[in-house]
Formats: C-alpha cells, sequence, structure tokens
C-alpha cells in the first residue's frame, strides 16, 4: 500500500529594513512629491540655450540621493515611522502651496503658518487641497504605518548604505558641479524649493527660536512720554487707525488703477499716498514691525515683542486706546491695552459662525468709544480686508461689483480674471467700511476733533508670473506684496488744532517714499506725545503742521 506524503507549504512573510523603507521613501519624494521643484527647474531650463541631458537626469537623482542620506539617518526603531508619517503629511501640504500658489515655505512662512488662526487656516483647506494631501500624503503614510518591518536594525548594512550614499552624491556633484553651481548661482530660492529638507531646516529654526531660546530682557522706551496737547481747554482728539490686510495699492482706484474700487472713500475727500513700502509680505512680520521703533531693515522679531511698541508709549502718555480684532490676533502688539476679539462664532448679519465681515468692528463703537477712559483716545481696528484664498467670503453679495467672481477657495481652478475680480471686490468693501468709519466721525466731531489713518499690512500677489497670494521672501517679492495702500482723513476741526496744511499733506502724499516704518512716530507725533523715542524725520504729518 502506497504511503501519502504530507507537503507543508512555508509562507513566506514580506518585511522591511529601515534602511529599504528609507530608500523607497527617497524615491518617492525624487519623483513625485518634488514636483514642484521639477517645476520650476523646467521653466529655468527651456530659457537655456544649450542644456546637457545629463544634468536633467542629475537632478532627481540628486534628490533622491540627499534625501536617502537624510531618511538612512532618520529610520531607526520606534522613532522611524512616526517621523516619516509626519513628514509625508506635512510634505503635502508644502508641495501643493508650492505649486499652486507659487509659495516657496522658508522660515518667514513657518512663522506664519505657526502664527496663523485655526479659522484662518482652514481657509485654505479645499476639496482640491485635501484631494491632494490625502493622495500624496495620507495614503503614503498609512502605508508607511501598516508597513511589516524586521526586528532590529542592522548597524552596518545602514553604515555601508550611508557610506555608499555619500560617495555616489560626492561623484555626482563632482561631474555636474559646474551646471548645478550656474543654475544654483542666478536662481539661489531653488534650495528653498527641496522637500523635504528647507522647510524641516526653518521650522527646526522656528522652533530653537521661539520656544529653545532664553528671551531677551524686556526693555522699556519712551519712558518720558507726555502729552503736550492741552486737553482741559481744547476739544479732545478721536483718532481711528484702520489696520489692513493683504491690500495692494495697485488694485486702488485713488492710486490709478482702472476699475472704480474706491467708489466710498473718493467722495469723503481722502488722500491716498503713492509708493508706500511694507516691513514685510506677511502679517506676523509687517505687523510688529509696524508698531515698533525699529524699522525694515532693523527689525528683530525678538526684540519687537520684548520692548515697548508704539501703543504702550501712546498708553503710558495718557491716551485712551482700544483695539478692536477682527483677523485672527494682534501679533502681541496688543498685549498690554484694552482689546475687543470679534467673536466669530455669532451667527448673524455680518457673521456666519466662521468668520465675519469687517462691518461688525463697527457695531457697538459709539458706546465702546464713551466708555474709553480719558480725553485723547485712538482706535485701532484690525479688519480681515482682503485675505485669501477665500476672497470671496469678504464681503457680501451686495458689494459683488465685479463679476464674474470666483466663488471659491480653489482659486488655482479659476481663471486670473475671475481672481481680479473676486480680489477688487475686497478692496471694495474695504473702502465702504472705511467709509462707515469716516461717517462715524463726522457724527462724533461736535464732541471730539475726528481723523482716520488707514494702512494695509502687506499686499497681494494673484497669479502674476504664476505666484499667488503673500509671503515671498522680501528680497525676491514683487511689488504686488511690498506696496500696500495708506489713506488719511481729517476733519476740520483736527485739521485746526493740529495746524495741518492740508495741501501741502496731498502733496507728500503725491511724492510718495514712505514706508510702514513712519507708523511709530506717526502716530506719537499727531497724538500730540513728546518722548525722546519720537523722531520727526519719520512723521508723516511734521512736514505739514505749522
Amino acid at each position: 500500500m502506497k504511503e501519502k506524503t504530507s507537503t507543508h507549504v512555508k509562507k513566506i512573510k514580506f518585511t522591511l529594513s529601515y534602511t529599504s523603507l528609507a530608500l523607497i521613501l527617497a524615491l518617492y519624494y525624487a519623483t513625485i512629491v518634488n514636483i514642484p521643484l521639477y517645476s520650476e527647474f523646467y521653466k529655468i531650463l527651456s530659457k537655456l540655450d544649450n542644456v546637457h541631458v545629463s544634468f536633467i537626469f542629475a537632478i532627481p537623482t540628486f534628490i533622491f540621493l540627499l534625501n536617502a542620506i537624510l531618511f538612512n539617518l532618520l529610520s531607526w526603531p520606534f522613532l522611524g515611522k512616526p517621523i516619516f508619517i509626519l513628514l509625508l503629511i506635512t510634505s503635502s501640504m508644502v508641495s501643493y502651496v508650492m505649486l499652486y500658489y507659487g509659495i516657496n515655505v522658508d522660515y518667514g512662512m513657518i512663522e506664519n503658518a505657526f502664527e496663523t488662526d485655526p479659522s484662518e487656516a482652514a481657509s485654505y483647506l479645499n476639496l482640491h487641497s485635501i484631494t491632494w494631501i490625502t493622495i500624496m500624503g495620507v495614503i503614503p503614510s498609512l502605508l508607511v504605518a501598516f508597513a511589516p518591518m524586521k526586528p532590529g536594525l542592522a548597524l552596518l548594512k545602514k553604515s555601508v548604505v550611508l557610506v555608499v550614499l555619500f560617495s555616489l552624491l560626492l561623484a555626482l556633484l563632482f561631474f555636474t558641479y559646474k551646471d548645478f553651481s550656474s543654475v544654483g548661482r542666478n536662481n539661489k530660492y531653488l534650495k528653498k524649493m527641496i522637500i523635504p529638507g528647507f522647510y524641516v531646516y526653518s521650522t527646526l529654526n522656528y522652533i530653537h527660536d521661539t520656544y529653545l531660546t532664553t528671551p531677551m530682557t524686556f526693555k522699556h522706551i519712551g519712558e518720558d512720554a507726555t502729552l503736550t496737547a492741552d486737553v482741559a481747554t481744547e476739544k479732545p482728539t478721536l483718532f481711528f487707525f484702520i489696520l489692513g490686510e493683504t491690500a495692494r495699492s495697485q488694485n486702488y482706484a485713488l492710486n490709478g488703477y482702472a476699475k472704480n474700487t474706491n467708489p466710498y472713500t473718493e467722495k469723503q475727500g481722502v488722500i491716498s499716498f503713492q509708493n508706500v513700502h511694507s516691513c514685510g509680505t506677511a502679517t506676523a512680520v509687517s505687523v510688529p514691525c509696524m508698531f515698533s521703533q525699529q524699522g525694515r531693515h532693523d527689525y528683530d522679531k525678538e526684540r519687537s515683542y520684548t520692548q515697548d511698541n508704539v501703543m504702550d508709549i501712546l498708553q503710558r502718555a495718557g491716551v485712551s486706546l482700544l483695539w478692536k480684532e477682527n483677523d485672527g490676533g494682534d501679533k502681541e502688539v496688543a498685549k498690554r491695552i484694552p482689546k475687543i476679539e470679534i467673536d466669530t462664532s455669532h451667527k448673524n448679519q455680518f457673521c456666519n459662525g466662521s468668520t465675519c465681515l469687517d462691518m461688525s468692528l463697527l457695531q457697538n463703537l459709539d458706546s465702546e468709544v464713551s466708555s474709553m477712559k480719558g480725553k485723547e483716545k485712538l482706535v485701532v481696528m484690525h479688519i480681515m480686508g482682503s485675505h485669501g484664498p477665500t476672497y470671496y467670503l469678504r464681503y457680501p453679495k451686495d458689494q459683488q461689483k465685479f463679476l464674474p467672481d470666483c466663488q471659491s477657495s480653489e482659486i488655482e481652478n479659476c481663471s486670473i480674471d475671475q481672481i481680479v475680480n473676486t480680489y477688487d471686490n475686497t478692496i471694495v468693501y474695504t473702502d465702504y467700511v472705511i467709509s462707515q468709519a469716516i461717517d462715524k466721525l463726522k457724527a462724533l466731531s461736535d464732541q471730539y476733533n475726528t481723523a482716520l489713518f488707514y494702512i494695509s499690512d502687506h499686499g497681494e500677489s494673484l497669479g502674476e508670473n504664476g505666484v499667488y497670494l503673500h509671503g515671498v521672501p522680501y528680497a525676491v517679492a514683487p511689488a504686488f506684496q511690498t506696496t500696500v495702500p495708506l489713506i488719511l482723513w481729517m476733519s476740520d476741526g483736527f485739521k485746526k488744532s493740529k495746524k495741518i496744511n492740508e495741501q501741502c499733506l496731498k502733496n507728500e502724499a503725491k511724492r510718495g517714499g514712505f514706508s510702514q516704518d513712519y507708523v511709530f512716530s506717526t502716530l506719537l507725533g499727531i497724538m500730540d506725545v513728546k518722548t525722546d523715542a519720537y523722531n520727526k524725520n519719520l512723521d508723516i504729518y511734521h512736514p505739514c503742521r505749522t
């Protein structure tokens, strides 16, 4: 009788070593994630007369080797997977904003991201961006999370792989150094587009500077500040300072723009200044900078946060202050003065439960002004203005002056004309809000000498040369992001009490050449505060006060 034999099939379990996982991820980054970098290389190389084919292949090879070295240094049991998952998710976000908005994620952008209000950050989320992040980041992260790994770590294998990778990288640079140095020297921003290297480097620097560095000792300036106005006999001053958001001067009809984006303030007799420069290209820089004694060239974030700003000095001198906030944060400028934040969770004529129109800042303003202690009063209103990419949420339907507009946060799927129309509608609505604020001041002119000062924090790119939004490093930022509107309005009583020659101011406005460096001393000067911190050469009103 023939015996039956049983066969046992041995199942082979697929596992990955941490070195292999690092190489696979490096290949993914070299072929997919760095598409924005390759897109920029394509634009550059297509303009050159002669490009070696070897250099074209050398670019993704360089990215692969660079990331393979980095990822092998990070691939350790228990730590490797969480690090790679975090990198994949954040890299998908970075690649999206780089490819569709033309924004390089450097230190300034990281700072802006960390300090952005959650509701403001949510405006960047839409079906397109969520789909991109899911495909590019979430799905690969799940694959990494559930990938079966070999136990332990083969240090010898890792060491050999790292030596080989370093050798190959050096060999590649040896044979292509001339090409890389030539392109890199003329396009230094390219290093900022390497994912994940540069944004990780910038993030670590930001974390170190913000959380791991011993804070500077707080420095008081303007301790000698006193009011020189005779508040006992003169009618007191009520000054509105409207701090704009993302408005660029080029789209203001008051400054020569072809479309009538200033239909309200042009009837109010305002003075519009030409060629005014911002301190930065993001709120996190421009706002603290303009209220500090430091100018753009001397601005240091840590120092600005650890010394008195102009609001502190005004308050010390006896000016009654109020800051009203509708843009997610005052960047610590109003940290030591009275502040009211608009509650965006309300649902009413101005708020939808997540964001509020800027007219909400004028609600209850009369009673708030009345309750301010002291005679000389200054109210700052930080508006949402033209903050994108959800431009369409910044104005109501009845201010939809220019059509067709882009009723979506997915501006990359709208035409340039639609984007510009939507943005121009935000400018019109801001103009309406300013005009309404002026009307309030006119109504209070029997009690106060009233005036208004409006300036935006930075500008905006609307697709010019493929760049959208803002945040481009100042040195290479287009003028659209660094040129901002500045508008003045004054009651007759204000002009008389401050001895202001209006025609002189109009001439100064046409001459231009001002910047946010002037805000600090301008506020001290116009509120008649005497202090050694004041610089008459940086006071817009000073040349025209007789």
